[in-house]
C-alpha cells in the first residue's frame, strides 16, 4: 500500500498543498509549529476518517474557512484508488473513487496508517482508555467485523447504563427488558475479548524479535487485562455463562453507582520487560522504545491479515533516541514499508538513508522539495 499523492486544502495551517510520495522513506523536516504534525494528521484523517489530536472536527478547518478537503491516491496491488473526505458543519463527507460512503465501515480499511507521535508514551503512561483506543483504531482497521461488534457493544451499554440509572432513581425498568440487553451485551462482549487476545497473542509473537533488535533485550511482552477475565478458562468451561453470573453477582453494586462495571469498556493492557511492568518501573526511554516496538510490529500484523504493508507515520520520533537507536528504526523500516517522518533537524540520519529517502521542507505550511528521489 502506497500513497502516491496528497493533496489538502483549508486543512489547520495549510491553504492549498499537493504533494507526490515516495513509495519508501519521506522525511519532512523543519521548525516546530510550521505545519509538520498537520501534514501527518491529514493523512492519518484520510485514512481513520478522525484526527488522533482532536475529537472536534471544526477544529482541523482553517480558520476563517467554511471546510476542509483531504483527498489521496492510494495505490494497492498496482491499483489506484482515490479517497476524499470533506469536513464541515461538523459533518464529513467520505468518498472512495468519487462515490459516497454511507458507512464508516466501508471505508475505513481501505488506506491502513500506523501512527507514532509524541503523546503515544500516553499509551504506557496514561489511562486504560487511551490503550482501549489503541486497541481499538488497530483491530477496526484489521477486520470490518470488530468494528461493527464494537459500534454493538457501545450501543447495548449506553442502554443499559440508562437503565441502571433509572433503577438508582427507583425508576421502573421491566426485568426482561434489562435482561435481553444485558445477554445482547455479553454476547458482544465475548466476541470483543477473543478479538483482542488474539491481537495481543500476535502482536506479542513480533515485539520480542523486533524489540530485541533495537535494544539486545529479549524478554518484553504484552498483557492483556479484560476486566472480565475468569482465571482458567478453557474449551469445557462455557465462558458466556460465567460472565452472566458475574453481571448476576454485581448487579446490585451497579444499580447503586448506574453504571455498568465490567465488560470490554474497562479492559486494559500492560507493558513488561520481563516481570518489570514499564509503566511503573520504565524510564521514558524504555517506554518510547516499547511503544515504537508496538507500532513497528504492527506492520507484521496488518501484513498478514490485508497481505499489503500499511502506511507508517512517525511525528519526531528521534527527539529521544540516541544515534544507535535512530538508525536501528530507520534500517529496519526502510526496505518494509512506505513511511513518512518528520524530524526538526536531518543531523545524525545515516547518510545512505537520506540518500535513498525523499526530503521535504515545511515553512509556515508552504512546502518545497529538497530531494527528490
Amino acid at each position: 500500500m502506497i500513497l502516491k499523492e496528497l493533496k489538502i486544502k483549508n486543512f489547520r495551517n495549510y491553504k492549498d498543498v499537493s504533494i507526490n510520495f515516495s513509495p519508501k522513506i519521506n522525511i519532512i523536516y523543519g521548525d516546530n509549529a510550521q505545519g509538520k504534525t498537520n501534514l501527518l494528521e491529514s493523512i492519518f484523517v484520510l485514512g481513520i476518517t478522525k484526527s488522533h489530536r482532536s475529537f472536534i472536527d471544526n477544529n482541523l478547518i482553517k480558520k476563517g474557512e467554511k471546510k476542509a478537503y483531504i483527498k489521496g491516491i492510494v495505490e494497492i496491488d498496482s491499483i489506484n484508488t482515490k479517497l476524499e473526505i470533506i469536513i464541515e458543519n461538523k459533518n464529513k463527507q467520505l468518498k472512495i473513487d468519487d462515490k459516497e460512503m454511507k458507512k464508516i465501515s466501508d471505508y475505513i480499511s481501505k488506506m491502513n496508517i500506523i501512527i507514532f507521535y509524541p503523546e503515544d508514551l500516553g499509551l504506557i503512561k496514561g489511562s486504560p482508555l487511551i490503550r482501549r483506543k489503541f486497541v481499538n483504531l488497530e483491530l477496526s482497521q484489521l477486520n470490518s467485523k470488530y468494528f461493527i461488534t464494537l459500534s454493538e457493544y457501545n450501543h447495548l451499554l449506553r442502554i443499559r447504563n440508562e437503565c441502571l440509572k433509572k433503577r438508582k432513581k427507583n425508576i421502573y425498568v421491566d426485568d426482561a427488558y434489562f435482561n435481553i440487553i444485558t445477554n445482547y451485551m455479553i454476547d458482544k462482549a465475548n466476541l470483543l475479548y477473543n478479538f483482542r487476545q488474539k491481537f495481543i497473542n500476535e502482536l506479542n509473537e513480533v515485539c520480542t524479535d523486533i524489540y530485541k533488535k533495537l535494544t539486545n533485550i529479549d524478554n518484553f511482552f504484552i498483557k492483556y487485562k479484560p476486566s472480565i477475565y475468569i482465571e482458567n478458562k478453557n474449551k469445557n468451561i462455557n465462558f458466556i455463562e460465567l460472565i452472566r453470573k458475574k453481571y448476576c453477582d454485581i448487579l446490585q453494586n451497579e444499580i447503586k453507582l448506574g453504571a455498568t462495571l465490567i465488560g470490554p469498556h474497562r479492559d486494559d493492557i500492560e507493558f513488561y520487560i520481563g516481570e518489570q511492568n514499564l509503566k511503573i518501573y520504565g524510564s521514558q526511554g524504555q517506554q518510547r522504545l516499547a511503544v515504537l516496538t508496538v507500532k513497528l510490529a504492527e506492520i507484521e500484523i496488518f501484513k498478514k491479515y490485508t497481505k499489503t504493508e500499511p502506511i507508517l507515520l512517525l511525528d519526531d520520533v528521534f527527539s529521544e533516541l540516541d544515534d544507535k537507536k535512530k538508525n536501528k528504526v530507520l534500517q529496519y523500516i526502510n526496505n518494509n514499508i512506505q513511511t513518512i517522518i518528520t524530524t526538526t533537524d536531518l543531523k545524525n540520519i545515516d547518510e545512505q538513508i537520506l540518500n535513498e529517502a525523499l526530503i521535504l521542507k515545511i515553512e509556515d505550511g508552504n512546502i518545497s522539495y529538497k530531494k527528490e528521489v
